[in-house]
């Protein structure tokens, strides 16, 4: 990602603290959609976007952790933490926390990848002192008990359990597991059944301890917010805690990852009886800092982004094979996915396997036409535009690109990048994926014949 020159200020605290450094990242116009960041001493940095004409403002913390850098033995400690956040500090208890923004009529929620986790709140712009209040208070002051972590572990259990009901779900993992194998990579974010019961409380804590210091973290704000005042108040609230750290401390870089250990034509099916089968096929896609990403974008938009795509007019409209089928990227910090899913009958997952590997072989080796990469622009930028149009989705924008490029990109230069791939570039970059050879993850009722066959349909 790139980002225009900032502005800096320095400005000393008239109580004689250390100096916090202010940057304007992106000046907006008029006043709107600024972009700043400030960096407290301890290495903790705060990106604000203001939109002065919304009444509502979104507050959330970033952390640089994800189930990326969990052990084996410690596979989903990072969202079993997430979880246990919520469940009360020195200050609050879980009522405490949960009522405080239910009473202004907010919503608070948490969510957890591979590579980071954040924690956030939605309100009346006139209440974001008491979010950003709520949220630091979590994230600096929780207590993590023991019998918190013993009555959160059944309901993380839950929710393993419910993610396993929807093969639709399933079948991504086991394709995360399919390229990268026993790796972070490829372990499930939510854990399995017997890490999570295996990991104890103290684990826990010492994983909160390391990857929850200043440096780590985020603060973004986006929606009707004045940044000097965030600023002040996550200053305030990160002081009260003692949690600030050592002034001389910097913020952690961008993950610049491990690269992954990624296979090529291996299969997994898992035999289940269920009405569909569900199907994804993929090969490595491209890291979130590759510059073919925009013409990437493109190429997915045109395959399987939308109605109009390939693989929905060949699979769905022409033949009614499959009620759901598109296509999707994943960037990581150092190698991505790209991926097919269909859901279909058992009896018609071949023949849909067929279709789409048929498709991309032909874009791969001829090609998208001029009018189909037209298309994919148009349909990316719009889609891009409108899904920015809440503070929401802004507070996710800012703090992401702060915590995974260490810079920001306007709406206005995005736009300019993806109008600005070429027929040459998608087309490049269709060769360079397509090209390689596919791998396969498969969930349904399957007969040992479909399953020799499935196997031999990637080889």
């Amino acid at each position: 990602m790139t980002s225009r020159s900032p502005r800096a200020t320095a400005r000393p605290s008239s109580e004689g603290r250390a100096v916090a450094r202010t940057q304007t990242l992106l000046p907006g116009k008029d006043g709107i959609g600024t972009v700043r960041r400030t960096t407290l001493p301890g290495g903790l940095r705060i990106v604000t976007e203001t939109l002065p004409s919304v009444r509502s403002a979104t507050f959330g913390i970033w952390a640089h952790v994800g189930s990326r850098d969990e052990t084996p033995a410690l596979n989903g400690a990072t969202h079993y933490l997430e979880h246990l956040l919520f469940k009360g500090t020195r200050k609050r208890s879980a009522l405490d926390i949960s009522a405080a923004i239910d009473a202004v009529g907010g919503e608070m929620n948490a969510f957890t990848a591979k590579e980071y986790t954040c924690y956030y709140a939605r309100v009346l712009d006139t209440d974001l002192p008491l979010a950003i209040d709520v949220v630091c208070d979590m994230l600096t002051g929780s207590l993590i008990l023991d019998e918190d972590v013993d009555a959160e572990r059944g309901v993380i259990l839950e929710e393993i359990a419910m993610t396993e009901d929807d093969p639709g779900d399933v079948v991504h993992e086991l394709f995360a597991q399919t390229m990268f194998g026993d790796t972070p990579l490829g372990r499930p974010v939510l854990g399995t059944v017997d890490t999570v019961e295996a990991l104890t409380r103290s684990q826990i804590a010492r994983f909160y301890k390391k990857h929850y210091d200043p440096t780590h973290l985020v603060v973004a704000a986006a929606g009707n917010v004045d940044h000097a005042t965030v600023v002040r108040q996550v200053r305030r609230a990160f002081e009260k805690a003692g949690a600030l750290g050592h002034t001389d401390a910097v913020p952690v870089a961008p993950r610049d990852g491990r690269r992954a250990l990624r296979a090529a034509g291996r299969v997994e099916l898992l035999n289940r009886k269920t009405e569909q089968a569900h199907v994804v096929l993929g090969m490595p896609g491209l890291a979130r800092t590759d510059e073919r990403r925009w013409a990437l974008g493109v190429l997915n938009t045109a395959l399987g982004g939308g109605m109009s795509s390939r693989l929905f007019q060949e699979v769905r409209e022409k033949r009614g094979l499959a009620y759901s089928v598109y296509s999707y990227t994943s960037g990581f910090a150092d190698c991505g996915l790209f991926g097919v899913y269909a859901g279909c009958r058992p009896g018609q997952v071949h023949d849909v396997l067929k279709i789409c590997r048929d498709e991309l072989a032909k874009v791969a080796s001829d090609g998208l036409t001029d009018e189909e990469i037209r298309r994919a622009v148009g349909q990316l930028s719009g889609s891009t535009v409108l899904g920015l149009e809440d503070t929401g989705a802004l507070m996710n924008r800012i703090g992401k690109s702060e915590l995974c490029w260490g810079s920001q990109m306007s709406v206005d230069d995005m736009l300019a990048r993806i109008a600005a791939v070429t027929p040459d570039e998608v087309r490049e970059v269709a060769r360079d994926v397509l090209e390689q050879r596919p791998s396969l993850a498969v969930i349904g009722p399957l007969k040992d014949k479909q399953a020799d066959r499935l196997r031999r349909a990637v080889s």
